[in-house]
């Protein structure tokens, strides 16, 4: 496996185990830009970290998780992942979400990633 693939998957196995704000340390460039569907991007790893630790503070409970698909453009360092979550919020709202993420790369960090949900 490559570099690249054993990269994203490490993230993706951190994030499902419960150690999510780790793998955002590890894995995510300063500079990095996120954005969820057409909203506004968030710029930088300190602000992606506050909205992180925000989403995170809004759950009462993980009950599981994980990949349905993931897809890899290793020549562009690009990255799709399908998962999934099912939570409850701190209200008492319990979902499941499914979202994708597409993931840009630069060596060992992720640049740019862009989430896409229905609401």
């Amino acid at each position: 496996m490559s570099t690249f693939r054993t990269n994203v998957t490490d993230l993706q196995n951190k994030v499902f185990s419960g150690q999510l704000m780790d793998a955002f340390e590890h894995y995510y460039a300063d500079n990095v830009v996120m954005q969820d569907n057409n909203a506004e991007p968030r710029e930088g790893k300190e602000a992606c970290r506050k909205y992180e630790e925000n989403f995170l503070a809004s759950l009462k409970e993980f009950h599981n998780g994980g990949v349905l698909k993931i897809a890899f453009n290793e020549d562009d360092q690009v990255a799709m992942i399908e998962s999934f979550m099912e939570v409850t919020f701190q209200d008492g709202n319990r979902v499941k979400m499914i979202q994708t993420a597409v993931q840009q790369w630069d060596g060992d960090k992720v640049v740019h990633e862009k989430f896409y949900y229905g609401n």
